[in-house]
């Protein structure tokens, strides 16, 4: 007849192997799509240990004119949570969750934010697309320009993922309120340095109208060539008016763009004089060995070469 310790170790033991899997649920972390880099680096500040993300358009690339790859569709069928920006920055997102299949809770980051328009001005004659498509009247999806539209992206993503992942909660909200601190410190350091630079000269050109809510937010004008996609074709005759515009106005600089060719920026700072101000990030960050590899790292970055352009004097 068995020994009873022997019979006390066998059940301790099964008991064991009947949990194991239960552990190996409880420890399982969350998969998680989000749709450009931004968003993801937002995600990773709430979501931690307790995700695992997949970015769909990465480092330095354009979700404007994306096409979703087969590995995007896979990721998204087996996502629990995916995050977008939404206000059509993803145009393609729509048809990649119906072909792909997904199940997954869409939460959508900009929830609450009341949209900006890419209104024309007197002098558009109107930009399009290679579409043919004229985006006057759009609402400007680049909502993350302002630190202070960044912290309504942070609440929607925990509450998102508190939503999908309850147990995760004190997590998520820790997490959420250390990352928050964080933005309302960034926020006072931006407006710091704008205060620095002369009120006459904050003004500059930029590839793209991806500033919108930076200018809104901060006082610095933007002009921009294309509208607020980078689909957006700028005829001679844009191009033409923003050379005549620098001049007229002195505009001390030009910034390149990290998701835009550099030709037409490159072209109006050479023929109105205007001083090449660096390259700034405006859709998408830099790799993590950039200096734009987070969030807080773009808007820093961004924000050192605005000043350093600006307030150096005549160009």
């Amino acid at each position: 007849m068995p020994n009873r310790r022997v019979l006390i170790g066998a059940f301790v033991a099964g008991l064991l192997l009947a949990q194991a899997p239960i552990a190996a649920i409880a420890q399982e972390k969350l998969p998680v799509v989000a749709s450009f880099s931004i968003l993801g680096d937002f995600v990773k500040e709430v979501g931690g240990d307790r995700v695992v993300l997949t970015t769909l358009v990465g480092p330095n690339g354009d979700a404007h004119v994306y096409s979703p790859t087969p590995a995007d569709a896979k990721a998204m069928a087996g996502a629990k949570l995916i995050v977008v920006n939404g206000l059509k920055f993803e145009g393609w997102m729509t048809r990649l969750i119906k072909s792909s299949g997904a199940k997954a809770t869409v939460a959508t980051a900009t929830s609450g934010i009341t949209p900006l328009q890419n209104e024309a001005d007197d002098h558009d004659h109107g930009k399009k697309d290679k579409h043919g498509h004229n985006h006057a009247g759009q609402d400007d999806p680049h909502a993350w320009q302002s630190v202070a539209n960044a912290r309504i992206y942070v609440a929607n993503i925990r509450d998102a993922l508190v939503k999908v992942d309850p147990a995760g909660k004190e997590a998520y909200e820790a997490n959420a309120t250390r990352y928050l601190a964080q933005l309302e410190t960034l926020d006072g350091e931006i407006r710091a340095a704008v205060a620095r630079i002369p009120a006459d000269r904050r003004k500059a050109i930029t590839s793209h109208d991806a500033f919108g809510y930076f200018v809104k937010a901060y006082g610095i004008q933007f002009i921009a060539p294309q509208g607020v996609s980078t689909e957006a074709e700028a005829s001679a005759r844009d191009v033409g008016r923003i050379i005549r515009q620098v001049k007229a106005e002195k505009v001390p600089a030009v910034f390149l763009e990290n998701v835009t060719n550099p030709r037409l920026v490159e072209q109006i700072a050479r023929e109105s004089g205007a001083r090449l101000g660096g390259r700034i990030y405006s859709d998408a960050l830099s790799d993590a060995a950039g200096p734009a590899g987070t969030y807080i790292a773009m808007m820093k970055h961004n924000i050192s070469q605005i000043e350093k352009a600006l307030a150096a004097g005549p160009a």
